[in-house]
């Protein structure tokens, strides 16, 4: 469960809304039980039911460990289509990626842009939900670019700094690394992949085409497995 810092006064805490009913119907807490809990952008400890009902509970805090350390990765993503980008910021948040780009692409749909999935508050609802999924509270960045040709040339050499920069392209010879000890830049295209103009700006960027073998995967499926085996656990 994480608890925003302007949420907690005198280390009590009132519960309502989703995490109330988690407690109520999944978790089925009463007073004085205790259960896991975390400050966003904070630490991680444990909390005590003061008291519960289907109104609120109130929790007294105790919050005295780090959270996992993040993944040493920025995410340079195509946008997804909506549905898809719900579980995919869920995905990439429990995995530990805290720097994520949703870029444009030629086969990347105009109406995805227009997608309330979008909205600020709507971003950090699944980026919370994949937090409390893997006791992790530190909150990704997401930054949303839609001109490709631009961010390719005025922003991504910064972005990409002395990591290794990579693009997941089915089309290339070399296989994606697997248990990299050093920071990585990854770009993933959208369904049917970077069109090859894309792919050759992303390669005078300085971007080595990577392949996962034989099989095309969807992209909700590409990013966890791309993810796992640059910084497998």
């Amino acid at each position: 469960m994480l608890i925003k810092s302007e949420h907690i006064q005198n280390n009590l805490t009132k519960i309502v809304g989703r995490q109330l009913t988690h407690l109520n119907e999944v978790q089925r807490l009463i007073k004085g039980d205790t259960v896991r809990v975390g400050e966003v952008n904070g630490a991680i400890g444990m909390g005590t039911i003061i008291s519960i009902d289907e109104q609120t509970a109130m929790i007294e805090v105790n919050l005295t460990l780090r959270p996992p350390a993040p993944l040493p990765i920025t995410v340079i993503l195509a946008l997804p289509r909506p549905k898809m980008l719900r579980r995919i910021l869920q995905t990439i948040s429990a995995m530990g990626v805290k720097n994520v780009y949703l870029v444009n692409a030629s086969r990347v749909e105009k109406s995805f842009w227009q997608s309330p999935l979008l909205a600020p508050e709507s971003i950090e609802e699944q980026l919370l939900l994949g937090l409390e999924q893997s006791r992790d509270t530190l909150l990704p960045a997401v930054h949303l670019r839609k001109l490709f040709k631009p961010f390719v040339e005025d922003e991504l050499e910064g972005i990409v700094g002395e990591s290794t920069a990579i693009v997941a392209h089915p089309i290339s010879e070399q296989r994606c690394p697997i248990d990299c000890q050093v920071p990585i830049t990854l770009a993933i295209g959208p369904e049917g992949g970077f069109i090859p103009f894309e792919i050759e700006k992303l390669i005078q960027a300085g971007f080595d085409p990577v392949h996962l073998g034989r099989r095309i995967l969807r992209v909700e499926n590409a990013v966890p497995a791309l993810l796992s085996r640059l910084y497998p656990a």
